[in-house]
């Protein structure tokens, strides 16, 4: 029998169509009181972290992650700030000038440099040059620095060593030992000349040196040009000339040097020794019998040849001996060692001073003697003068004729020593 058609099956299904929906009711609204309502809802826990984050070694490794890229990015940083003020220009707008002396280090030329108000940073200064490489690099002497330059410019001109470049300056005819006096006198030079070259090894000219440089250094770049210009001369020599080794051409020259400053002589003063050499006849120069008797200290100031010089017997007194002397008596440049080796082609055998400054030569003996008196003539006349005028001023102003006329000063002092004899 079916149920629903009992009175009370209506009942039941109403009552279970009422729970059912209730219970739909409830899951859609939850009453709530009107505290809760105000009351803030509670925010859901985080999730648990994993054990794997918490572990030591991860956490050592993000730190250390962390470090490098705070040390990388700050050494870009430090690296990019250094590089602009290396190469910023100065504050200074006119040039200046600084020493720096041989065997300074790094950091004792940034001191100075730093001291001379050419860099701002003396740790900038040392780190750009250690970071080019150059820190072995940097030459002494004396630059100037251009108005504006910057850090890098100044250790560009030190790297370069195009420093301020000085000058010493020897004559042609000095001995070796008066060479060295010269340059130990020289106060842009430093060190000590070992010893004294042999005479005639070193070519006088004029040597440029930055400030620092050795007086050993001088004396080495002598010795290389003697041996470059001996060797040039010694293969485009006269080969008829009765001179045998480079040595006795030397030797030739540097009497040529001494006899005679007029470049337009040196040829014809050469030829006169050259000649005399040819018919034995001895060289009879006076230049030899000073270095045969006071070597290379030279002739003392105001001394004259003694008789007793000319008759002393040595090495170096071509009165005495036949042919050259021993060997060099001085220093000849350039133009006596091309002399000596292409002498004039003449048949001098003579010469004396002529009271100009330069000498007349002669052939014969009978032409030299008149041209010996010719020169005493004329130092007579000089002496004459002198002693004209040691009056007029020893009787003081306005006491003598004063013609306006003035003797030719120590013209018998420096003219040139008498010539060969027969």
């Amino acid at each position: 029998m079916n149920d629903t058609n009992q009175p009370g099956a209506k009942d039941n299904k109403a009552g279970d169509a009422g729970d059912v929906g209730s219970a739909e009711f409830g899951n859609r609204i939850n009453p709530r009181s009107p505290g809760d309502t105000l009351r803030p809802e509670r925010v859901p826990p985080p999730p648990p972290r994993s054990q794997q984050a918490r572990h030591p070694v991860v956490i050592i490794m993000n730190f250390a992650m962390t470090i490098l890229v705070v040390g990388v990015l700050g050494a870009a940083g430090m690296f990019f700030f250094g590089k602009l003020r290396f190469e910023q220009e100065s504050h200074f707008g006119q040039s200046r000038t600084v020493s720096i002396e041989r065997g300074k280090s790094l950091r004792e030329i940034a001191q100075e440099l730093h001291e001379r108000g050419l860099i701002s940073s003396k740790w900038i200064f040392i780190a750009g040059v250690r970071a080019y490489g150059q820190q072995d690099e940097l030459k002494s002497g004396d630059y100037l620095i251009p108005p504006r330059a910057s850090m890098r410019d100044i250790m560009n001109a030190m790297v370069s060593g195009k420093a301020i470049l000085y000058s010493v300056s020897i004559p042609e005819g000095l001995t070796s030992k008066q060479i060295v006096d010269r340059l130990n006198a020289d106060p842009g030079l430093v060190g000590e000349i070992t010893e004294v070259p042999e005479e005639g090894s070193l070519l006088p000219d004029t040597y440029r040196f930055s400030r620092g440089d050795s007086r050993q250094n001088i004396i080495d770049r002598m010795l290389r040009e003697r041996d470059r210009v001996m060797t040039a001369v010694w293969s485009s020599r006269d080969k008829d000339l009765p001179v045998k080794t480079q040595a006795e051409l030397v030797t030739l020259a540097s009497i040529v040097e001494k006899e005679t400053g007029m470049a337009d002589e040196r040829s014809r003063v050469a030829a006169v020794f050259i000649n005399r050499m040819r018919q034995n006849m001895r060289l009879q120069s006076d230049p030899t019998v000073i270095y045969g008797i006071y070597g290379g200290n030279g002739l003392p100031s105001g001394t004259p040849i003694r008789r007793s010089d000319l008759d002393a017997v040595n090495e170096y007194n071509t009165y005495k001996i036949s042919g050259l002397p021993k060997g060099p008596i001085a220093n000849p440049g350039k133009a006596s060692l091309a002399a000596a080796a292409n002498p004039s082609r003449t048949k001098d055998l003579y010469f004396v001073a002529d009271g100009t400054g330069g000498h007349a030569f002669a052939e014969s003996y009978a032409d030299h003697r008149k041209n010996v008196s010719r020169y005493r003539k004329w130092l007579a006349e000089q002496k004459a003068k002198g002693a004209a005028a040691a009056a007029e001023q020893s009787a003081g102003p306005g006491d003598a004729e004063d013609d306006g006329s003035l003797p030719d000063e120590g013209a018998a002092d420096t003219a040139p020593l008498p010539a060969p004899k027969p």
